[in-house]
Protein backbone atom coordinates (compact mmCIF):
# COMPACT_ATOMS: atom_id res chain seq x y z
CA UNK A 1 0.00 0.00 0.00
CA UNK A 2 1.17 3.76 -0.68
CA UNK A 3 1.87 5.86 2.32
CA UNK A 4 1.92 9.78 2.27
CA UNK A 5 2.67 12.50 4.64
CA UNK A 6 0.21 14.46 6.05
CA UNK A 7 1.15 17.86 8.43
CA UNK A 8 -2.39 19.36 10.00
CA UNK A 9 0.19 23.11 10.00
CA UNK A 10 -0.12 25.19 13.19
CA UNK A 11 -3.62 27.43 12.14
CA UNK A 12 -5.20 23.99 11.71
CA UNK A 13 -4.49 22.75 15.02
CA UNK A 14 -4.74 26.45 16.64
CA UNK A 15 -8.44 26.85 15.34
CA UNK A 16 -9.22 23.45 17.00
CA UNK A 17 -9.73 21.82 13.39
CA UNK A 18 -7.36 18.76 13.62
CA UNK A 19 -10.54 16.67 14.55
CA UNK A 20 -12.02 17.27 12.06
CA UNK A 21 -9.75 16.89 9.45
CA UNK A 22 -8.40 13.71 11.05
CA UNK A 23 -12.28 12.52 10.40
CA UNK A 24 -12.45 13.24 7.11
CA UNK A 25 -9.26 11.76 6.63
CA UNK A 26 -10.22 8.78 7.79
CA UNK A 27 -13.66 8.22 6.06
CA UNK A 28 -12.08 8.70 2.79
CA UNK A 29 -10.70 4.83 3.57
CA UNK A 30 -7.07 5.92 3.74
CA UNK A 31 -5.40 4.51 7.32
CA UNK A 32 -4.07 5.95 9.90
CA UNK A 33 -0.55 4.30 10.13
CA UNK A 34 1.37 7.14 12.31
CA UNK A 35 0.15 9.94 14.04
CA UNK A 36 2.06 12.31 16.27
CA UNK A 37 2.14 15.94 17.83
CA UNK A 38 4.79 17.84 17.62
CA UNK A 39 6.86 21.23 17.69
CA UNK A 40 8.90 21.71 14.54
CA UNK A 41 11.87 23.23 15.20
CA UNK A 42 13.97 25.14 12.77
CA UNK A 43 16.28 22.35 11.63
CA UNK A 44 13.62 20.30 11.11
CA UNK A 45 11.47 22.79 8.99
CA UNK A 46 14.01 23.39 6.86
CA UNK A 47 14.83 19.93 5.73
CA UNK A 48 11.05 19.69 5.31
CA UNK A 49 11.26 22.90 3.01
CA UNK A 50 14.37 22.39 2.01
CA UNK A 51 13.26 22.53 -1.72
CA UNK A 52 12.12 26.10 -1.42
CA UNK A 53 15.49 27.23 0.06
CA UNK A 54 16.58 30.59 -1.73
CA UNK A 55 13.14 31.02 -2.81
CA UNK A 56 11.34 34.89 -1.10
CA UNK A 57 9.33 32.81 0.50
CA UNK A 58 11.17 30.31 2.57
CA UNK A 59 11.73 32.28 5.77
CA UNK A 60 8.06 32.88 5.92
CA UNK A 61 7.09 28.95 5.72
CA UNK A 62 10.01 27.56 8.10
CA UNK A 63 9.00 30.81 10.91
CA UNK A 64 5.29 29.58 10.30
CA UNK A 65 5.78 25.44 10.48
CA UNK A 66 7.59 26.54 13.97
CA UNK A 67 5.13 28.82 15.31
CA UNK A 68 3.17 26.25 17.41
CA UNK A 69 2.31 22.56 17.53
CA UNK A 70 1.63 20.20 14.40
CA UNK A 71 0.47 17.34 14.08
CA UNK A 72 2.08 14.78 11.59
CA UNK A 73 0.30 12.06 10.35
CA UNK A 74 1.66 9.05 7.98
CA UNK A 75 -1.68 7.81 5.75
CA UNK A 76 -1.47 4.63 3.96
CA UNK A 77 -4.00 2.80 1.07
CA UNK A 78 -4.35 2.36 -2.33
CA UNK A 79 -3.35 5.67 -4.30
CA UNK A 80 -2.80 7.67 -0.93
CA UNK A 81 -0.77 10.60 -2.21
CA UNK A 82 -3.05 11.58 -4.97
CA UNK A 83 -6.34 10.58 -2.70
CA UNK A 84 -5.36 12.71 -0.22
CA UNK A 85 -4.60 15.41 -2.24
CA UNK A 86 -7.95 15.11 -3.37
CA UNK A 87 -9.26 15.84 -0.20
CA UNK A 88 -6.98 18.55 1.15
CA UNK A 89 -7.43 21.16 -2.27
CA UNK A 90 -5.22 23.67 -4.28
CA UNK A 91 -2.48 25.50 -2.22
CA UNK A 92 -4.46 28.65 -2.23
CA UNK A 93 -8.07 27.74 -0.43
CA UNK A 94 -9.47 30.51 -2.35
CA UNK A 95 -9.33 27.96 -5.83
CA UNK A 96 -9.97 25.06 -3.66
CA UNK A 97 -13.60 23.65 -4.52
CA UNK A 98 -15.83 23.43 -1.86
CA UNK A 99 -15.62 20.24 0.28
CA UNK A 100 -12.37 20.09 -0.06
CA UNK A 101 -10.47 21.10 3.58
CA UNK A 102 -8.99 23.78 2.31
CA UNK A 103 -11.79 25.13 -0.01
CA UNK A 104 -14.09 24.88 3.47
CA UNK A 105 -11.98 26.29 5.77
CA UNK A 106 -9.16 28.14 4.55
CA UNK A 107 -9.47 31.70 3.55
CA UNK A 108 -5.35 32.36 2.40
CA UNK A 109 -2.61 30.82 0.88
CA UNK A 110 -0.54 31.76 3.76
CA UNK A 111 -2.88 30.15 6.39
CA UNK A 112 -4.09 26.82 4.09
CA UNK A 113 -4.20 24.46 7.67
CA UNK A 114 -2.73 20.80 5.62
CA UNK A 115 -0.04 20.00 4.45
CA UNK A 116 0.09 16.60 1.83
CA UNK A 117 2.91 15.39 -0.20
CA UNK A 118 2.65 15.81 -3.79
CA UNK A 119 3.97 12.74 -5.21
CA UNK A 120 5.20 9.24 -3.83
CA UNK A 121 8.95 10.58 -3.86
CA UNK A 122 8.37 13.28 -1.96
CA UNK A 123 5.95 11.06 0.84
CA UNK A 124 9.09 8.87 0.95
CA UNK A 125 11.23 11.71 2.04
CA UNK A 126 8.98 13.40 4.04
CA UNK A 127 7.94 10.76 6.29
CA UNK A 128 11.57 9.60 7.20
CA UNK A 129 11.65 13.20 8.23
CA UNK A 130 8.93 13.34 10.50
CA UNK A 131 8.62 9.61 11.56
CA UNK A 132 11.22 6.49 12.27
CA UNK A 133 10.90 3.22 10.51
CA UNK A 134 9.36 1.75 13.60
CA UNK A 135 7.08 4.77 14.20
CA UNK A 136 4.76 3.60 11.30
CA UNK A 137 2.29 0.55 11.80
CA UNK A 138 0.86 -1.50 9.06
CA UNK A 139 -2.37 -3.07 10.53
CA UNK A 140 -5.20 -4.44 9.13
CA UNK A 141 -9.10 -3.57 9.73
CA UNK A 142 -12.37 -5.14 8.84
CA UNK A 143 -13.03 -2.57 6.64
CA UNK A 144 -10.19 -3.08 4.53
CA UNK A 145 -12.28 -5.41 2.15
CA UNK A 146 -14.77 -2.72 1.82
CA UNK A 147 -12.84 -0.06 0.77
CA UNK A 148 -10.22 -1.76 -1.90
CA UNK A 149 -10.28 -5.24 -3.05
CA UNK A 150 -7.63 -7.15 -1.47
Amino acid sequence: LEKTLILIKPDGVQRSLSGEILTRLEKSGLKISALKLLHVNEKLAKEHYAEHEGKPFFGDLVSYICSAPIIAISLSGPNAVEKSRSLIGKTNPLESEPGTIRGDFGLEISRNLIHGSASIDDANRELKIFFSENEIIDYDKSTDSWVMEL
